[in-house]
């Protein structure tokens, strides 16, 4: 956990150190400036890299159509959608898959293509994050290890507020029972 915090630090540091465009340009331009180098920094969080897209642009029909999955228990691959997205996506690979849909316009013609006349929706997401598991797998383990260190401090700092009323509290009665002797 240590390394992840440590890499989210210097990933915001280098983000500050990089030069801003002109003052002039910067009054003209800071929105859109500013929200492009959010846009990059999302898109580094979530995975989706030159690499990826090139991976993921020599995609086909077949690719999909020839891959196996491995059947689930019986269950049942018809999955619910939610805004056309598997139901049982982790916040992550939604955020993901919807940030790589709008990027990737080959993949977003392919799922077209595909769901649901060959393929369920569910089966479709299933097997694209099988496909690109060696390319997003870290980024995905960084944001589970992010996400449990900002847990731990919401915990560490409701521990610390509720011991600081308790103590309060009890100087207060404290200093209530002095009052009446």
């Amino acid at each position: 956990m240590d390394a992840a915090y440590s890499w989210l630090r210097r990933s915001v540091s280098k983000l500050k150190n990089t030069t801003a465009p002109s003052s002039a340009a910067a009054s003209d331009n800071g929105r859109d400036y500013n929200g492009k180098l959010q846009e990059e920094e999302e898109e580094k969080f979530y995975g989706i890299t030159d690499k990826l897209i090139e991976f993921i642009k020599s995609f086909s029909i077949e690719t999909f159509r020839n891959f196996s999955l491995p059947d689930e228990d019986g269950n049942n691959c018809d999955g619910a959608n939610s805004g056309n997205l598997r139901k049982d996506l982790t916040d992550w690979q939604e955020r993901h898959a919807m940030l790589v849909l709008s990027k990737v316009k080959e993949l977003a013609q392919l799922r077209f293509k595909l769901c649901p006349r060959y393929l369920k929706e569910r089966q479709f997401w299933r097997i694209y994050f099988k496909l690109v598991e060696s390319y997003v797998a870290r980024y995905e383990l960084h944001a589970i290890q992010l996400a449990k260190l900002k847990q731990l401090r919401t915990e560490d700092d409701s521990v610390s507020k509720s011991s600081t009323c308790e103590v309060e509290m009890s100087e207060a009665k404290f200093d209530d029972s002095k009052t009446y002797e």
